[in-house]
């Protein structure tokens, strides 16, 4: 009878720290990746984000990166542009060290949290939205992907150089869509 409980109690142990450990592999990465920001999704961007205000970054808040991503990309751009798709921040290298992630608001041209690429207004960082006045509402896609490795470009790099790096190393991405208009 005694080794009939000690067996029950090794298997209740056992069955305990299967579902302890089955938890934290869905808590960390285990869901889909998102990305949030100061304005909702579809939602209108604070001016203090565009070139009417401050011209700051806004923080991005990024949950449910996978278990195997070492360092997250950043692409934002607007594809409503009268030029056709007009980059606005390119960043990447940005180490991932749980299932979490937050760049804060207003990233400097020069950090240590990321390297930086050109936009299309010829320089390194990040310019918010200044859609021609009279042209309407334009949508700006905040894209975040979730990478297998550290990349190899210098800071300037063109957003072409960057989507050819990350081709075979996504293996996740999410994003959060704001409006401006002028």
């Amino acid at each position: 009878m005694k080794l009939l409980w000690i067996f029950i109690t090794v298997v209740v142990a056992l069955i305990i720290v299967g579902y302890i450990y089955i938890s934290s592999e869905r808590n960390w990465g285990g869901g889909k990746m998102t990305v949030s920001s100061v304005f909702k999704n579809g939602g209108e961007i604070p001016k203090e984000f565009t070139c009417d205000g401050a011209n700051v970054s806004p923080q991005l808040v990024i949950n449910g990166i996978p278990r195997n991503a070492r360092f997250l990309a950043i692409i934002v751009d607007d594809p409503d542009a009268p030029i056709g798709t007009f980059t606005h921040w390119t960043a990447w290298n940005i180490k991932v060290s749980s299932d979490s992630a937050s760049i804060p608001k207003a990233v400097p041209r020069k950090t240590s949290l990321m390297i930086q690429g050109l936009n299309d207004f010829k320089r390194v960082g990040y310019d918010g939205p200044c859609p021609p006045r009279g042209h309407g509402k334009h949508h700006y896609h905040f894209r975040v992907f979730a990478l297998d490795k550290e990349l190899t470009l210098k800071d300037g790099s063109s957003r072409k150089e960057l989507e050819k790096a990350m081709r075979g190393h996504i293996i996740a991405q999410a994003e959060v869509v704001g409006i401006y208009g002028r």
